[in-house]
This record gives structure tokens, sequence and C-alpha cells, in this order.
């Protein structure tokens, strides 16, 4: 049952844009009384001035007070020791949630995550059968021919791939398991992943290393059995038009974005930024110049393009290629050419199912080593069907071309080779623990069971793990950099186009975002509309405005005649979802254009205006334009 969306939340975050993303995702969802404040010292200022706050919802390090301090000086007032306080911090270490619990946090949330997961914590805690429900049942079901049910957890980053293969494997009977039935279950973000694995509520999960070690370090009873892929990450850094060759430059003093604090990306960071004479960290934790965020890798491209103040991020791909391809960023480096053949995700195992199902996990070991071996036999077939496992609502935008890249990378993600190399755990957990202060060192070799790994992996034999020095990576860097952002810029671009004509010009739109073509037809003319809008017309029911492309475009007015159509596009507006018809001279026809054909809109050179042009097509001697309908046609 929802909480009452009066509720009076204060939200205490020292990232304004952090703070106004979340703001912004809670209004979103009905609830409209949220003060924001952006350290301890204003968010005491906003509890003594109000008559009363429903729920506290602050992060931990922040500047002159802290969220900790804060959470002391709140259970020691009178009149809100009993207010809910919510510790929402990038802390992810299971020692810091022990620490904000024992000073009467109410609960806790680890960055990063969304609006929604925030919201069904608040209403788990005001209500009250919710608080009382049984924990989620640990022990496995099994279906009516005794198969195990095996509940899987992941999220939406090619790293996970593996699990979409081997579902698709199984699903088309290629794979025929004997001891399990298999069940995937795709979560928002580290945090419900983390969360479900350790309550029980799935029985594995595609989950961060440092993450799984920290919760066994403080008891989860799971037991890792397998890598999930080495290498697959990716480090980019904002494009920014006419930036220096001073590559330390681009981040002093800047945000850098991490998926979570404990891991390999953090880490990798950390080494990375360091070698170039930078001093990375959490702002208010130390004397840094470049400061760490932590936010959901599927936002991470929106983010580092609205942020002024954000330089880069490093991720699991495809949401590096997929904003090289928006031409937001430019490579710097692919994890593996820092760290070649490291680990990074982990299948971690409920215990249980590794003492009473010993058969289950170890054919589900064996046939995830062969979902890996067919991706890298089968990188297009892979793509293919990872499109729609990794992104089944379409909201990341993910595109075959994007991902099929990402495959085929000689230094990119690497699922062959899955034995989980107990030296190499041990490398993330000694630099994490010794060089950046994170974590717990814990018995690897209680702790990872390869018996599993021995038998599934016997033909493959281990890849040696080489860490390289970042001078090599600088080195090597500007002579790959220009032709590889061209090639990715073109990736998102790959798909169907509806041809037109306008005027003098051949145009082209994605047809993903056509709704459907009509003839000319009388237009309504609005009193007093911008001059791109010639009227409106009815579709149906819908009030349609329609724009004149040839004026939008500012190439003068139109002039229509019998072939003339109206392409009727959906665009995304405050909103939601609605129609807008262009005026076109003519529809000629739907072509699948591939990356190889199509020319960045960045790449014809200064002087040319390309906001409203994604690319250009070059076919037999002529070149079509291909137009950004969200610019040019954006609603308010």
């Amino acid at each position: 049952m929802a909480v009452n969306t009066d509720l009076k939340i204060l939200l205490v975050e020292d990232s304004n844009f952090v703070r106004r993303s979340i703001r912004k995702g809670l209004n979103g969802l009905g609830y409209q009384n949220v003060t924001e404040a952006e350290d301890g010292n204003q968010a005491i200022e906003r509890l003594e001035q109000a008559d009363q706050f429903d729920v506290i919802v602050s992060d931990w390090v922040m500047p002159n007070k802290d969220g900790f301090e804060l959470l002391l000086w709140v259970r020691a007032s009178e009149k809100y020791k009993l207010v809910p306080f919510i510790m929402a911090t990038a802390r992810g270490e299971k020692k810091q949630v022990a620490k904000a619990s024992e000073a009467g946090a109410t609960d806790f949330i680890t960055k990063p995550f969304g609006a929604k997961e925030l919201l069904a914590l608040i209403e788990t805690i005001f209500n009250k059968d919710k608080k009382s429900k049984k924990p989620a049942e640990s022990r496995p079901r099994h279906n009516a021919a005794g198969k195990l049910h095996l509940k899987v957890a992941h999220i939406q980053i090619t790293d996970h791939l593996g699990l979409g293969i081997l579902k698709h494997l199984i699903k088309t009977e290629a794979l025929k398991p004997q001891h399990f039935e298999l069940e995937t279950v795709c979560m928002s973000s580290w945090n419900p992943v983390q969360k479900s694995l350790e309550s029980g509520e799935v029985d594995a999960a595609f989950i961060l290393a440092p993450i799984a070690m920290d919760l066994y370090s403080f008891g989860a009873p799971i037991k890792l059995v397998l890598l999930a892929h080495k290498n697959g990450s990716i480090f980019v850094r904002k494009r920014v038009e006419g930036e220096g060759s001073d590559l330390a430059a681009s981040f002093r003093n800047k945000t850098f974005y991490l998926p979570h604090e404990m891991s390999i990306h953090h880490m990798l960071s950390h080494m990375f930024l360091r070698g170039l004479g930078l001093k990375p960290g959490f702002e208010g934790r130390g004397n840094y110049d470049v400061f760490f965020e932590v936010i959901p890798p599927v936002q991470m491209p929106e983010y580092l393009a609205a942020n002024p103040t954000a330089a880069g991020y490093l991720v699991a791909e495809p949401m590096g290629t997929k904003a090289i391809a928006e031409g937001i960023a430019e490579l710097t480096f692919l994890s593996g050419e820092l760290w070649e053949n490291h680990p990074c995700c982990v299948v971690a195992v409920r215990d249980e199912l590794v003492q009473k199902y010993p058969d289950a996990v170890q054919e589900l070991t064996n046939m995830l080593v062969e979902a890996g071996q067919f991706i890298e036999r089968k990188p297009e077939t892979s793509a293919q069907i990872g499109v729609p496992f990794l992104d089944p609502t379409g909201s990341l935008g993910l595109r075959e071309a994007v991902l099929r890249d990402v495959l085929k990378e000689d230094q990119g993600i690497k699922t062959g080779d899955l034995f989980p190399v107990i030296e190499d755990l041990d490398k993330i957990q000694r630099y994490m623990v010794q060089e950046m202060g994170l974590g717990t060192l814990v018995n690897l070799e209680e702790f990872v069971d390869t018996r599993f790994a021995e038998i599934a992996c016997r033909n493959t034999p281990p890849r040696r793990s080489v860490m390289h020095d970042v001078s090599e990576i600088v080195a090597g860097l500007k002579s790959h950099q220009s032709g590889e952002r061209i090639s990715k810029a073109s990736l998102n671009l790959e798909g169907k186009y509806l041809i037109f004509n306008s005027g003098s010009g051949t145009y082209g739109l994605d047809v993903l975002g056509v709704r459907e073509i009509i003839e000319m037809k009388p237009i309504t003319v609005v009193p007093h509309a911008t001059d791109f809008i010639k009227g409106v017309i009815n579709v149906r029911g819908d009030i349609v405005p329609v724009v004149d492309l040839r004026y939008k475009l500012g190439l003068g007015n139109g002039d229509y005649g019998k072939q003339s159509r109206i392409v009727v596009v959906e665009v995304a507006s405050p909103r939601g979802i609605l129609p807008v018809g262009i005026a076109v001279n003519s529809v000629s026809e739907v072509v699948d254009i591939q990356a190889r054909d199509i020319d960045d809109a960045g790449s014809i050179g200064h002087g040319v205006d390309a906001e409203y042009i994604l690319g250009y097509y070059r076919n037999n001697g002529d070149i079509k334009i291909l137009l950004n309908a969200k610019q040019l046609f954006q609603l308010s």
C-alpha cells in the first residue's frame, strides 16, 4: 500500500545535480513536498525552521557537516528523534551500514539508486504490514518435474550477456538442463541485486566481485563459483570541442561517475587518475582534485551530457560505447588495456544450493561456460539475442550494432575463459583495502569454490592477466582515439530509415520514431503559432501539429503538391510521447543503413550546424542527411 503523497521529505545531498535528479524523480511519482539541503548544517536549519518532517533522506559524505553527524543530531533532538532517517550513500561497505544502524539510522540505501527504489524503501518503513512480513524464503523450490527452480539476478550490462545467451539456448533447446529450470530477474541497479542475494530472494546473481567479497565478509551465506566475464568495461571522458591536450586537466576539479563504490571500476579509475598525477576520491573524505560520484549505470550517458561539472565515467559496456555513439563522450581506454584479462563480475550462489544441490550448480556452471564460449564464437548472433535481453522495454535505446561492436573489441569483454583465478581476485581486494581503504580482506580459499569451474573449464586453460602501466595507455591514446571515436559515433545510427525529399534536399528519419505516413490534407492554421508550425490536423481523434520542414531547416517556405505527404513521428515531451506531423514533398523508400556508410555529423568540420543532424548517409555518390528528430521537433 502506497503512503500518503503529502509526506514531507527532507532530502540532504551535497551534489546539486544528484539532489535535483532525485527530487525530480520523487515529484514525478507524486511526492511534491520535498525540501532540499546541501549539507548537514543546512539540513539542521531546515529542521529547526519547519513544523515537522515525516522522513529524512541524507547522503553520508558531505562537506561542513556530514550525514553521520546529522544523524547523531537528529537522534539527540526531542522533536525529531523518532522521525525515520534513511542514510543514502555511496559507502556501500557492510561495516559502514553497521555503523549507521548502531547510531540510529532507520534504514539505508546504497548508491546508485533511483527514485522508485527510494520510494519503495520509504513505503516499507511506513507500512507496518510490510515490516512484519516474513523474510524471503531462501530455500529453492522444485517444479512439477522435480527440477530445481533457479532464480538468478542481473542488471542491464553486457557483462551479464552470458545469462541471456544461456536463457536463449535453453529456450531453443540447444541446451536441455536436467537438474534446474532458469528464471532471470533484471534489476535496476546493484543495490537490489545485493539485497536480494543477501536475503535469499534470489538463488544466485551476476554481481561485482568486490560487492560479493564484502557480503561474504559480513556473513552472507554465498560462494563464488564462476566469473561472469573478463574485461568488458570502458573509460570515457566528456567530448568537449576545443579542449586542450592536457589529459589530467580535463578531469581536475571535475566529477567522475562510478557504478558502485565496491567495484573494479572504482579500482581502475583510481589507478588511472592517480597515474595522471591526480588525487581522486569522494568529496568530503579528503583533499582530492577529482570527485567520484556513484550513479546507476544506465543513467550515466544522460548525467554526463547534462551535468556541466562531469568529466567522464568508467562502466560496463555498452554504456560507454552508447555515449560515444551519441556524440556525448570520447574513448579514453578499455579496462582490458589497463589490466588485461581482469575479473569483474562473478557468479555468486547461495551456499545452501552449493551444499544441497551440487548437481544443479554444476550443470548451471557448465552451461554458463558454454554460453560464454558461444558469445566468443558468434558475436553477431549474440548481439541479436542480447538486445532484447538487456533492453527488453527499449529504455536504453540499445542498438544491435553497438552491442556487436562491444563483443568484437580486441581488448573488450571476454567470455570464453570464466575460471575464477584466486590470485587475480586477491589483487582486487588488496588494492582496495591497502590503497583505497575500502572493504575487508577475506579468505578467498574459503569463499571461492572452484570445484564446479574446474570441471566446466577443464578444456579452457585460464588466460594470464597482465597489469599495464598508465603511461602505456596515455602514449597509445592519440594513435587510436580519432578513428575510434568516429567509427563508434556511427554505431548508434545504424538501422532502418525513411527516406524523403523536401525541396532540393534528401533526408532520412529513423523508422522507429515514425508512426505513419498520410497524404497531404487541409491544415488548420493556428493564430500566433511558431513560424515553422503550418497548423494542425486531425489524425483519428489526435490533434497533430504540422511542421514545415523546409522552414524549420532555414530553407524558406515549402511548396507542397500532389506527391506531398505528412510523416507523423512520435516525439518525447514533458507530457509524454506526442505525435508531430512533418510536411515533406515526397516519400521514396525505407533503407537499411549500415554504420560503415554513415559519416558522423561532427566529422564534416567547423562551420556546419549539426544540431539537427545525426549524420550523413553516403550511397552511390549521393548524400542523404539523417535528421535528429529529438532535437528538430522538440516540444516544450
